[in-house]
């Protein structure tokens, strides 16, 4: 059989159009399922909008759920710059007058300056560098030397001294202050500063606490040189100049004074940690943290509203293109909203407060569905009836309660046997059929597509091979006249 190079030369007929118009009727079932699955996509698309938009709403239910959230306790400062502290639940309510009068500060000390860091300090023989913390009391302090005169040291019972030993393996500047960062128990920093002078290399101590009890006791036993640069007893001799005093913080509450060993002052309010950073005045307010209730109710109203929107967007109708959204009609949507309304509107027990609904704290439904918040109202319950709002939102015991029923139930919607999942799953499983469908169709129709190629095919040939016949039959029928002629 002979080939045909393109379809319809054989023929002579416009075999490419049929065989084009045949395609196309034969895939006219395939638009159909197309469309069908573009409809299940949006679908599936819309539900995924409503599903996170359910998910915030369940978020702001669980917050106001939590009995936790009605027995918070804020602590407020008029001078944050002051102070700021923070309360536990259990503080009592109440106003403070507060005035800091100095902040806590860690004993510095300086050793006289050495000319080389490096160079040997003493013959090198065993020494015992030995360190107590305590208290210096009575006496007098130069300013001038950093020395005291006719004061006393009372060692502080709860640390035990700590010694490093010197040798000549570290008797320099350098190895001593080397030594001393070593021993983290010893319970100092060294460091080495330079003042500039012929001898500018001094050794600085600085204890790692603060407060009174952190002034520092040292003793020296073995080279003399040694002890010369660090011995230093306040109620003694004194090698060391003190830079900077040990210091507690001092403050008065309504008048009554105060000390800490540092600028985190806890207990003085009872169930009170205050946090002083500078010298000055401040009120402390201790009182219900209604506004950390307030902002939850506003979130909860805010993503409530949320939803509606993503709601009625995705059910709105277009009267221009007389079309409706994905969802418009749609029976998972409207039996959530329902069921939502209804638990929102139910009535909850009350507590004596006199509070049962959310419209008595400002809380009310609008002709469009959404909610409206009124803030003046929801401010006066939260500070007259704070154990009222409490119990309409958590309930008592685990029961009942707008926040505690409102989470139940969207996440009820969203779980894996809710409705909406359930749904999703529906149409998800219509798409894998409609799938299915059209890669069957597809390919029935491409068989038939090919079997009508073939068959067009085979028209051309057989035609191709009649024309030719014809021809030549029509040549030797043309040859016998001419011969018969002649």
């Amino acid at each position: 059989m002979a080939a045909v190079s393109s379809l319809g030369i054989g023929s002579g007929l416009d075999l490419n159009s049929l065989l084009a118009n045949i395609k196309s009727a034969e895939q006219a079932p395939l638009v159909a399922l197309q469309q069908q699955q573009r409809s299940y996509t949006s679908k599936l698309s819309a539900y995924g909008q409503l599903s996170s938009a359910l998910s915030a709403l369940q978020t702001a239910a669980a917050a106001l759920a939590k009995p936790a959230l009605y027995t918070g306790v804020k602590a407020t400062s008029s001078a944050t710059e002051v102070l700021t502290a923070s309360a536990l639940s259990t503080a009592a309510s109440g106003s403070y007058a507060l005035n800091v009068t100095q902040l806590t500060q860690a004993q510095s000390l300086a050793a006289t300056g050495v000319a080389s860091t490096t160079a040997a300090i003493g013959a090198g023989a065993a020494t015992t560098v030995t360190l107590d913390f305590g208290t210096i009391s009575g006496g007098t302090l130069d300013p001038a030397t950093g020395k005291y005169a006719g004061a006393t040291f009372t060692a502080d019972g709860a640390r035990t001294a700590t010694s490093i030993t010197i040798d000549s393996s570290n008797n320099t500047l350098a190895g001593i202050r080397d030594a001393i960062n070593a021993s983290t128990a010893m319970g100092v920093t060294a460091s080495i500063v330079n003042d500039g002078s012929a001898t500018p290399n001094r050794l600085v101590l600085t204890s790692k606490q603060s407060g009174e009890t952190s002034s520092m006791r040292i003793a020296v036993t073995g080279d003399a040189a040694v002890s010369s640069l660090l011995a230093n007893d306040p109620a003694a001799t004194q090698n060391l100049q003190q830079t900077a005093v040990a210091q507690n913080t001092k403050l008065t509450v309504n008048g009554i004074a105060i000390t800490s060993a540092t600028n985190t002052v806890a207990g003085a309010i009872q169930d009170v940690t205050m946090t002083v950073a500078k010298v000055g005045a401040s009120t402390l307010s201790v009182q219900n943290d209604s506004a950390s209730v307030q902002s939850a109710v506003t979130g909860f109203v805010n993503a409530y509203n949320s939803l509606q929107g993503v709601a009625k967007t995705l059910t709105a109708f277009d009267a221009s293109s007389k079309s409706g959204a994905v969802l418009m009609g749609d029976s998972t949507l409207r039996n959530i909203q329902v069921r939502i309304r209804s638990a929102l509107t139910s009535v909850q027990p009350d507590d004596g407060s006199g509070l049962t609904m959310m419209s008595q704290i400002g809380i009310s439904f609008q002709k469009d569905g959404t909610l409206a918040l009124d803030s003046t109202k929801l401010t006066a319950a939260l500070g007259s009836k704070l154990s009222g709002v409490a119990n309409l939102f958590s309930g008592a015991g685990g029961v009942g309660g707008y926040g505690t029923q409102m989470a139940s139930l969207l996440t009820g919607f969203t779980d894996s046997n809710g409705t909406l999942t359930s749904a999703t799953k529906g149409i998800n499983t219509s798409l894998d059929s409609l799938g299915k469908q059209y890669s069957a169709m597809s390919d029935r129709i491409d068989a038939t597509v090919a079997r009508y190629k073939a068959q067009f095919t085979q028209l051309d040939v057989m035609m191709s091979g009649m024309s030719r016949t014809s021809s030549y039959l029509t040549q030797q029928f043309d040859a016998l006249n001419n011969t018969s002629k002649n």
